[in-house]
């Protein structure tokens, strides 16, 4: 027997099980949203969405106009409390007294190199050190040298206000100079985008905010691949391997279906058409 939990969070509603979260929602369009940015907060394909909705003309939302999502995620790995980030999902999952409490997307460290500095987010265990209100940000040396490389203005401190990337709030981490923070850039948000850090959207971060308290255990994980046996159902959920970490990615498909118990459940077929699209959200692979 599962428990089942709702939220909303930015007036999404999400339903978890001990094993999944998310599922068939609907979006209202309000002033200002272009279709990259509602896939920014909902933590969706934009692609998926115009294909979902049938939509025509994508540069014009009217205001009000309901649009049809999928969001169904399979919970990557599960405590009692503290933060799970899952780098290629760019969802972030926070839990309290046994209960997932929270799921949002987050903005993470840029794929591609330039030059020597390379700007991936790193796993690892990490602690919550403290958290700040409208912060000063301290420009890294390794960021400044990028501004020079770029001919943009080399600074050294950003006062807090509506310029400071890291927005209002800031929970900085154990790990050197990776925090999770508030962005002025909301379509960067369910993207890679940043030099490491992990951004978060102004509507879930003043509800996190809060809730975390100092010492709130975290770790950054990566695992492109999940599966799960729930109610008689074999679910894939397959992300791209953003940071090229796995060679040999059908092996970990299979790996991970074998994990389940019930490979013998799988229709291969469908798995093979979830590979392909790799849509980022769970998927029936139930052979029927």
């Amino acid at each position: 027997m599962f428990l089942f939990i709702t939220f909303l969070i930015e007036g999404i509603s999400y339903a978890s099980s001990d094993s999944l979260t998310g599922g068939d929602n609907t979006y209202v369009v309000v002033k200002g949203d272009t279709i990259d940015l509602i896939a920014s907060k909902l933590g969706v394909r934009a692609s998926k969405l115009i294909e979902d909705n049938k939509l025509q003309e994508v540069k014009r939302l009217k205001t009000g106009t309901t649009l049809r999502y999928n969001n169904l995620r399979i919970i990557p790995k599960t405590i009692p409390s503290g933060i799970i980030i899952n780098i290629p999902e760019r969802m972030l999952y926070y839990f309290n007294d046994n209960k997932l409490v929270m799921v949002f997307p987050v903005g993470l460290g840029k794929i591609f190199s330039k030059g020597d500095t390379k700007w991936h987010t790193p796993l690892g265990e990490f602690s919550v050190k403290n958290k700040q209100k409208d912060p000063f940000w301290y420009v890294p040396v390794s960021i400044q040298r990028e501004m020079e490389k770029e001919g943009k203005p080399v600074e050294l401190i950003v006062s807090p206000g509506p310029d400071n990337p890291l927005g209002r709030f800031i929970v900085r981490t154990s790990l050197q100079n990776i925090h999770i923070h508030e962005t002025i850039y909301p379509n960067s948000v369910h993207r890679f985008s940043s030099h490491g850090c992990v951004r978060v959207l102004p509507k879930d971060m003043e509800r996190f905010y809060p809730l975390v308290q100092i010492n709130t255990p975290g770790e950054l994980i990566y695992k492109p691949v999940k599966a799960l046996y729930h109610n008689n159902k074999v679910y894939l959920e397959i992300h791209k391997d953003y940071y090229n970490k796995y060679p040999n990615y059908e092996d970990e498909v299979r790996n991970q279906l074998e994990k389940t118990g019930a490979i013998q459940r799988v229709d291969w077929q469908k798995v093979e058409r979830a590979i392909k699209e790799r849509l980022g959200t769970a998927v029936d692979v139930t052979k029927y």
